[in-house]
């Protein structure tokens, strides 16, 4: 990671970061991360919030240290509402630790839905059930699709139902959710899609509980994302003392995460109780659960997962200027 592109930081827009997707090891470099991380050789500080003056908006700052890549960093993710919506942006400034000078500074859209679809398959891998056959999808969105990319191949599904409100007017975002896997099948109700679900990835962008009571018919793996409202959570907080907890990274994801910090609050739960998080399930040494309940993994993000991604990222780019 110590060379760089004529000295200078190379410059990714959108379209350049998508044209090196396809070569992208997400799950590799993330897996290697998170173990990285439960052996001391990465450092994850705190996500910080910063408010724009006049309630403009705010910016989420992601940061991250990778030891063994020689490289650090830290994701800016801005949120700007205007008369027609937000704006939601984020780049991610890659810098070496042997230079200490800039590497890369990219558009990280797509790698955000890249890297948070790979934890979450990730905690799939580790946490579903073996013999798990029914995957519900919630959401279709980008994120929503990159999920389902990276979720198709943890299990041996039989059936991949997909529930989003769009689909049923969409009929061009239907065969393309159909396209991805063979497996597909667009459901046209919620209660429907999640029924008999052995996982349900949560993937929408509700700051308020989508799944309710009597929903989920047998014990299953729910995976949430959330979104950037303040506190926002994809289940009720209620739940979670009834549950067994995993999460990305037991050290900062309970003080970011909606649910949790309203189960602390209001529910009598306790960050004490999560069971596991990723560099625990990755080093081996996380209980995993029976299925006497249901689980629940939670994910808000962490900068190591952008340092990493970008890191691949950078080392494909690199390596191509090389030649």
């Amino acid at each position: 990671m110590s060379a760089q592109l004529n000295n200078l930081p190379c410059v990714l827009d959108e379209a350049r970061v998508r044209a090196a997707l396809p070569e992208l090891d997400t799950r590799g470099a993330l897996a290697r991360m998170f173990h990285s991380l439960a052996n001391g050789r990465a450092v994850q500080p705190p996500q910080t919030l910063t408010l724009f003056p006049e309630n403009a908006g705010d910016f989420i700052t992601y940061l991250g240290t990778l030891a063994d890549e020689r490289v650090f960093g830290a994701k800016l993710s801005p949120y700007v509402p205007t008369s027609t919506g937000p704006i939601v942006t984020a780049w991610t400034a890659l810098m070496s630790m042997e230079t200490g000078r800039p590497l890369m500074w990219c558009d990280s859209g797509l790698l955000t839905a890249e890297r948070t679809a790979g934890a979450t398959a990730l905690a799939v891998e580790h946490l579903a059930h073996r013999d798990a056959r029914r995957l519900a999808l919630i959401g279709t969105g980008a994120l929503g699709l990159a999920h389902l990319r990276h979720l198709k191949g943890t299990r041996a599904w039989q059936t991949i139902q997909v529930y989003s409100p769009e689909l049923a007017t969409d009929g061009g975002k239907r065969d393309l959710v159909k396209s991805i896997d063979s497996r597909v099948v667009v459901i046209d109700s919620f209660d429907a899609c999640v029924r008999d679900a052995d996982v349900v990835s949560l993937c929408t962008s509700s700051g308020k509980p989508v799944l309710m009571d009597g929903m989920l018919t047998r014990p299953a793996l729910v995976t949430s994302i959330s979104t950037n409202v303040a506190n926002a959570h994809e289940i009720p907080p209620a739940w979670l003392p009834g549950m067994d907890v995993y999460c990305d990274y037991r050290a900062t994801t309970p003080a970011s995460a909606g649910e949790m910090k309203i189960a602390a609050a209001e529910f009598d739960w306790s960050a004490n109780a999560i069971v596991g998080d990723l560099p625990e399930l990755v080093a081996g040494r996380a209980h995993l659960p029976s299925y006497e309940r249901n689980v629940f993994f939670r994910s808000i993000g962490l900068g190591l997962e952008d340092i990493a991604i970008a890191a691949e990222l950078y080392r494909i780019v690199a390596g191509t200027a090389g030649h």
